[in-house]
């Protein structure tokens, strides 16, 4: 009876040390994505009152969580059952991706003034605040959904040869992992302003090092939201176009002779602008029915 105790001590540490060495190639596979992830949110997370910021990152936090819970079994049961479903969902969700991508830069090249004017024209009501609260996280939701898709898939497939067991433990890791790892570095983001002010505080208002980082980390705030939002948008069409340009062979080799980034933004951009057109045209379809 010791020896069989003893027995699966031993097995349960073969299977930690599988499951270290697996997470470790795992998270390598997925760090790129994840560097994507963290600018995709940070520009979705920023733009709030300054008091509702954080509540309203915990609010997309835990619906991080639970996009992890809803595609975590239905990625094993695909896997172990209907593998040939996971691209065209990975294809799905791109397009959406550079759906949205492309949307940011449309509304950026056309419609920038129109919008400013409208703001400084009108001072939306509380109710309308929340409203556009409400729409941004879910918006939020939707494409850390589909991002966290992504990463599920490329991190199964980097275990898709180890024991069942194997998979789920890595897997489930790295997409917990990913959500702690990428809102913690959000929250530190976005509340930047008020660690330099803390800081200028402490300090008594006098020079020296603390008002000095702290001046600086409320003047970068700004800049750095504004860069976050570029590289996000950029970083949803390069997820986008990656998605198309590894999981459909004649794209793949359409672009081949181009730099990776170089292709796969291409790639994205062109399928984000279809998807605007084709969106766009359906909507005047939809209006005019409706007229």
């Amino acid at each position: 009876m010791a020896s069989g105790f003893f027995a699966l001590f031993d097995d349960i540490a073969v299977l930690m040390d599988d499951v270290a060495v697996m997470t470790k190639v795992a998270t390598k596979k997925t760090a790129g994505l994840l560097a994507d992830d963290l600018a995709v949110n940070a520009e979705k997370a920023s733009g709030f009152v300054s008091s509702r910021e954080l509540p309203v990152l915990w609010k997309i936090t835990k619906g991080s969580f639970l996009n992890k819970l809803i595609i975590l079994p239905i990625a094993f049961l695909l896997s172990a059952y209907l593998p040939e479903a996971i691209v065209p969902i990975l294809l799905i969700g791109g397009m959406y991706l550079a759906f949205e991508g492309a949307e940011k830069i449309y509304h950026y090249l056309f419609h920038r003034n129109h919008t400013k004017q409208a703001v400084d024209l009108i001072k939306p009501s509380k109710a309308e605040v929340l409203a556009r609260e409400a729409k941004k996280i879910k918006s939020a939701i939707i494409v850390d959904f589909i991002l966290s898709v992504e990463i599920v898939i490329i991190a199964l497939s980097s275990v898709v040869e180890e024991p069942i067991n194997v998979q789920i433990i890595v897997v489930t890791v790295i997409a917990i992992l990913a959500t702690i790892g990428v809102y913690g570095l959000v929250a530190l983001l976005v509340r930047m302003d008020d660690i330099g002010y803390k800081l200028i505080a402490k300090s008594g208002n006098q020079a020296g090092a603390s008002k000095s980082i702290g001046t600086a980390l409320i003047k970068t705030l700004p800049v750095l939201i504004r860069v976050l939002t570029v590289v996000g948008t950029i970083a949803m069409i390069l997820v986008a176009g990656g998605i198309y340009v590894h999981n459909i062979h004649f794209i793949h080799e359409l672009v081949h002779a181009l730099p990776g980034i170089l292709g796969e933004f291409i790639v994205g951009l062109i399928v984000g602008i279809i998807a605007l057109t084709l969106f766009k045209g359906l909507s005047k379809v939809f209006k005019r029915g409706k007229k």
